[in-house]
This record gives C-alpha cells, sequence and structure tokens, in this order.
C-alpha cells in the first residue's frame, strides 16, 4: 500500500510501520481548530463525531478520530459521567463499524492528551486504528489469560457498580492505572447499558482524580484492550498511564530500560493509590 510499509525485525520480531507520508502532516492546525463546529473535519454541529483520519497510519479506512465534545476547552473528565457515557457509545458503535471488514481483527481505541506524550491538537479527542492482526502487546495478554487482579486491596481507586480501577502492581510509568469490569467482557459492544454507565462514571472519577492530585491537568496515554475477531473470550479493560512523577516532571525512559525491557519506577504504587485516593470525590 502506498506509503505503508510493514517490517519485522528479524531477531527479536519487532513490527514497525513505515509511514513516510505522515512526515508531512500538520504538526497543529494553520489557523482555526479543525475539530471545533464549523472547522474543517466537524463542518456541522455535533455533539460527538467520528471520522476518517486523513493521515491513517494503517492506510484507507483504517485509522479514525473520534471528537468528545464540540467544547475545544473541555476535557474527557470534565465531561462527566454522562458526557463520557456518550463518547463509551461511540467507542463501542466505531468497534462494530471497523470489524464488519472481514480483514480486521483488532480494533485500537487510544487518546494521548497533552502535547508532552504527542497530541498535536488541544480539543478533546482519541482515535481508533483498526488492525489486520492482534499486536504482539495484546497477543501476550491474551496468552497470558489477563484478567483483573482478585483483590488489589490497597490500591483500588474508583468503584461503581459492575467497574472498578486500580494502580498497576508493577508499573512501568509513573502513573499507571487498569480499568476492568468485575465479570468478564470481551469488548467495548458487548457491554450492556449499566456496565457502561458504570465505566463511564469509574473513568471520569479516575481522570478527575489524577488532574487533582497534580493540581493541573495530567498528561496522559489511554487505551483499551478487547477481544480481537479471532479471539472473541479475552477481557476487556482499558490501561491510563502518564509519565509524570510529579507536576510538570516526567520520568524519562533511560537507555537501560530501552536496552534491557527492565524498568525503574520512582513511585510507589501504594503511595500513588493513596494519594489518588486522598482526593475529594
Amino acid at each position: 500500500m502506498t506509503g505503508h510499509e510493514i517490517r519485522r525485525d528479524r531477531h527479536l520480531g519487532t513490527v514497525v510501520h513505515i509511514v513516510a507520508g505522515r512526515q508531512n502532516r500538520p504538526n497543529l492546525p494553520s489557523s482555526d481548530c479543525p475539530f471545533c463546529p464549523g472547522g474543517l473535519e466537524a463542518p456541522e454541529p455535533y455533539v460527538t463525531r467520528a471520522f476518517p483520519n486523513r493521515w491513517p497510519a494503517l492506510g484507507e479506512g483504517r485509522c479514525e478520530v473520534v471528537l468528545y465534545s464540540p467544547d475545544h476547552d473541555t476535557n474527557l473528565a470534565a465531561l462527566g459521567p454522562e458526557g463520557v457515557r456518550k463518547v463509551i457509545d461511540m467507542w463501542a458503535d466505531r468497534t462494530t463499524a471497523l470489524l464488519a471488514d472481514p480483514d480486521v481483527d483488532f480494533v485500537l481505541v487510544f487518546e494521548n492528551r497533552g502535547r508532552s506524550v504527542g497530541a498535536t491538537i488541544d480539543h478533546p479527542h482519541c482515535q481508533i486504528y483498526a488492525f489486520d492482526h492482534v499486536p504482539a502487546r495484546q497477543r501476550r495478554l491474551i496468552d497470558a489469560s489477563w484478567s483483573p487482579e482478585p483483590d488489589p486491596d490497597e490500591r483500588i481507586v474508583s468503584t461503581h457498580g459492575t467497574w472498578r480501577a486500580w494502580i498497576h502492581d508493577a508499573p512501568v510509568h509513573p502513573v499507571s492505572i487498569v480499568l476492568a469490569p468485575v465479570e468478564r467482557t470481551a469488548d467495548l459492544q458487548s457491554l450492556d447499558a449499566r456496565s457502561r454507565e458504570d465505566l463511564a462514571h469509574v473513568l471520569s472519577d479516575v481522570l478527575s482524580r489524577c488532574d487533582a492530585m497534580f493540581g493541573d491537568a495530567m498528561p496522559y496515554m489511554m487505551w483499551v484492550n478487547q477481544a480481537p475477531r479471532s479471539e472473541p473470550s479475552a477481557w476487556l479493560h482499558l490501561e491510563i498511564v502518564s509519565p509524570w512523577r510529579a507536576t510538570g516532571l516526567p520520568r524519562y525512559i533511560a537507555a537501560a530500560e530501552v536496552a534491557t525491557e527492565e524498568y525503574f519506577n520512582p513511585v510507589d504504587p501504594l503511595e500513588l493509590a493513596s494519594r489518588l485516593n486522598s482526593m475529594p470525590r
């Protein structure tokens, strides 16, 4: 496919997508925000909106953008549970639509919030990639029969009905939070109305606590691990990670960590959980 070539390291098996065409994409809007109503990507009023990415990393029809709100200055947490629920519904709808393509096996929903983690437009949004294979990390999770920790105990930071969130017990990043339903659910589109409401409450709560803890908008990366077409028994869960170890102070991954894939985290997960739990609900 023009502008997209997949290469694999012959020793490690690492998959690399060569997408030279994206080198010329604009890093910042040259004029008004293209995601605001009336802008290039949102010519009409909307509540939430999904559309094809103009610079698709995986090829035409495989990459989309989801706008959370017409309000340029809001964020996912600020939408509250009601607004987050609308976003979850959009994630589920687009997952279903993309999986209708028989060549798509895995749908990844992900968000980068903040310039320091790669966001190029401040308007609240995420992206969706539709892969023709199961990426390596998700494959390892499936092969390991990932399931929620039975008792995160002091590391739990939010619960609501059928969903809960806790601090990862072996985090690579200073902030590393897992959200999952108590009962096995394979993917976003399989969530019933109650479970979507519960996820919306937990996700809104967790992100609000993170911002409150730092006293500023925490930059983060968030993604959804859900079942691929080929593995319908996987356990849906979300991960939220941030490089911040203090307000405005990121932890950089060192050469030894990249070289060995063994990590040195200066933040104690129990201390982080305690700080998040001390934030007002």
